[in-house]
């Protein structure tokens, strides 16, 4: 159990810097809290199961390739996804912003899909894989506000004190009323959201999709007209999803 801890450690470290050519062996074991020794042993048997790889002239170390093999076949298995993805592409278009499918896992929802907008040259980019706790952001609060009471301040009573629950539950009580949720600078300053849930054919919640834009330019007629694309688009889905299992 140990040597599989360590190992998902180092795989979050990896994930986290995906973007750049790799990690040296002392930064990973500095932020994982390992001896160089162990460290080495470790990486050695990550790159003997493909979980890592050494670049050759750098001697960086970044992710291996079987994760992205295992998360597409699992990735696969999210059938409503293809289902779904023509109505985010149509969105995207016509709101010329970044669009997101959110998933619920546990107490963090996950981003599975993103719909990038080639009309707009700023936007927001969340990685897919992206976890953010579900008290957070319009898409994992709209996700909250529609699940079941007992659900939801279950997932609540593990993030958030219990004297901040009463207030919180009252902002999901609107979300319901008014059918979607927004977020403005909560996760990161500067942007803002809005999202609406979405359920599968027997109701329960599968997900979330959100439209993120930075907030400089974001006019009440523009966040009128976002929110009436989503709600419209979440409907569109609820369609497919109701007729199409």
């Amino acid at each position: 159990m140990q040597s599989i801890s360590r190992a998902m450690r180092v795989a979050k470290v990896l994930a986290a810097h995906a973007n750049e050519k790799g990690v040296s062996i002392s930064a990973l074991s500095k932020q994982c809290e390992l001896p160089l020794s162990t460290m080495h042993r470790l990486l050695q048997a990550m790159i003997k199961q493909s979980m890592v790889e050494q670049d050759e002239d750098s001697k960086l170390y970044r992710l291996g390739m079987v994760w992205l093999e295992y998360g597409l076949q699992v990735y696969d298995t999210i059938d409503y996804v293809s289902k779904i993805r023509p109505e985010l592409e149509r969105l995207s278009r016509e709101v010329e912003e970044s669009v997101y499918l959110s998933k619920p896992v546990g107490t963090e929802a996950m981003i599975v899909e993103r719909i990038d907008s080639e009309n707009n040259p700023i936007r927001i980019y969340d990685q897919l894989g992206l976890r953010i706790p579900m008290h957070i952001g319009a898409a994992n609060k709209s996700m909250l506000a529609a699940m079941p009471r007992s659900q939801s301040e279950s997932i609540l009573s593990q993030l958030l004190p219990a004297d901040n629950i009463p207030e919180f539950l009252q902002t999901l009580n609107q979300i319901t009323k008014q059918g979607y949720a927004t977020s403005h600078s909560e996760r990161t300053e500067g942007t803002s959201s809005v999202a609406v849930s979405i359920k599968d054919s027997i109701g329960q919640i599968i997900g979330a999709i959100s439209v993120g834009v930075v907030s400089f330019n974001l006019t009440e007629e523009r966040l009128e007209f976002l929110i009436r694309k989503v709600m419209e688009t979440g409907n569109n889905i609820s369609t497919r999803l109701r007729f199409n299992n």
